[in-house]
């Protein structure tokens, strides 16, 4: 019986004949040769059709209508492919199927996306077609590497995984960024974060972290932003604000090192330049503070790569603002200690400087932006209800959150990822939306 291998262990058969199920991404050919481009979800494939072998093998009259039917088959038609598998340098994959049959499973005509290019908008409109794009699969390779990194790195760091709610009846950080429901005649909303349960979580079982959707009605339409992506949220007791940036910096090459070592296909598919990701993971991060980026800022602005904006000291940045310091410094940059008046209510103060709070946003070089956020929390139970009500919020809603310092306060600190950034990063793509199944968008719903 034939063995039915996938393309990506194609190379352990040389000289084998071995049986593939796939698809017929493309194919080309005149006279007696068909070159069929066949996928199987692991990688792309060159399969060579030569009829003369067809009619020696199946004699003449059956020979030539086996390959006249493949000459007639569909883009997208599914296929049992039999062969023998041959080293050729020609191959950009450097190794080729000598086909000796082929049997279609299920046919397929008239794909709506050809070869040719296609606007964005046609293919989202098709994205449950565009998955299969050699693009798109490498794209979808780089987020599973990175999902399974994130598990590897968080169950060898002392981790348990603690799942928090997706219905929330509170804001984490902005109320304006929730998607509100009805949760039988009571109004609840889908999570911004799973950070206050993962606190809750912490103080229970130590090192936790969770995985999974999250939601904000953000009305931005930046190539940074989606409506509905997945946040990856640790949280950790007994550490202080530099340990935490010492985790992150570790976790983020864990993942960049995973994609290098078990998505190399990718990629290359990808064309993306490897020598930055070694980069980031034998070189140290950056770590600079809010104010001095404010003043490296102001001092380079008007320059002919410093197109943003000049900030006084208080304001907030913007997309070009962090483009502009990461890539100064060239590589992953923690900036720390923010102003405490555009971030959120849980975090903890500088020592000696209320004005600023111990966090961290970690801005990816090359113009990706923030991929971490992060802080050291608020442990104090008086500062926190304080804190809660100057943001304008209800601490009856949050009495639950507030017994977490009643009972038994620690200091902890804990950081929030999103894997689509990430992803983003790692792949060196333009935009988020490739970086997600189906994403959700303010203007995308469907399919």
């Amino acid at each position: 019986m034939t063995e039915l291998v996938m393309i990506k262990d194609i190379s352990q058969h040389v000289g084998e004949t071995v049986k593939i199920g796939a698809w017929l991404a493309d194919k080309s050919g005149k006279g007696k040769l068909q070159f069929l481009q066949l996928r199987d979800g692991t990688a792309f494939f060159q399969a060579v059709v030569f009829k003369p072998n067809f009619v020696e093998i199946y004699g003449e009259d059956e020979g030539s209508a086996k390959f006249d039917e493949i000459k007639h088959l569909g883009q997208e038609t599914s296929v049992y492919v039999i062969g023998v598998v041959k080293e050729d340098e020609r191959s950009k994959f450097g190794y080729e199927l000598d086909v000796t049959n082929v049997e279609v499973i299920g046919t397929s005509q008239e794909f709506p996306i050809t070869p040719k290019e296609h606007g964005t908008d046609f293919l989202l409109d098709h994205r449950h077609l565009w998955l299969r794009s050699k693009r798109q699969m490498a794209i979808m390779q780089i987020r599973n590497a990175v999902i399974y990194a994130s598990y590897k790195f968080f169950q060898e760091n002392g981790f348990i995984k603690f799942d928090s709610p997706i219905l929330t009846g509170n804001a984490a950080e902005n109320t304006t960024e929730l998607f509100e429901t009805d949760y039988f005649d009571n109004p609840a909303f889908l999570s911004q974060s799973g950070q206050l349960y993962l606190e809750a979580g912490a103080m229970a079982l130590g090192r936790v972290f969770d995985f999974g959707p999250v939601f904000r009605a953000e009305k931005s339409k930046t190539r940074r932003h989606l409506t509905e992506f997945w946040m990856m949220d640790a949280e950790y007791p007994f550490v202080t604000h530099e340990e935490s940036l010492d985790i992150q910096e570790a976790y983020v090459k864990e993942m960049i090192q995973s994609v290098l070592d078990n998505a190399a296909y990718a990629l290359e598919v990808l064309e993306r330049d490897t020598t930055k990701l070694q980069k980031y993971v034998i070189t140290p991060f950056m770590r600079v503070s809010y104010d001095e980026v404010i003043d490296i800022l102001n001092a380079h602005h008007g320059e002919d790569d410093a197109n943003y904006e000049l900030l006084k000291h208080g304001d907030d940045f913007g997309s070009p603002h962090e483009t502009w310091i990461s890539n100064y410094y060239g590589v992953p940059t923690f900036v720390v200690n923010y102003p405490a008046s555009f971030k959120a209510f849980y975090m903890l103060p500088v020592p000696g400087n209320s004005e600023r709070v111990l966090c961290a946003d970690l801005l990816a070089p090359e113009g990706y932006g923030e991929i971490i956020g992060g802080s050291a929390r608020e442990t104090d139970y008086d500062l926190l209800r304080k804190k809660i009500i100057d943001f304008g919020l209800d601490p009856k809603d949050y009495d639950w959150y507030l017994d977490l310092r009643k009972f038994g306060s620690v200091p902890h600190a804990g950081f929030g990822l999103g894997l689509e950034r990430m992803v983003t990063f790692i792949a060196g793509t333009d935009h988020i939306r490739e970086a997600i199944p189906f994403p959700r968008m303010i203007n995308r719903i469907k399919p």
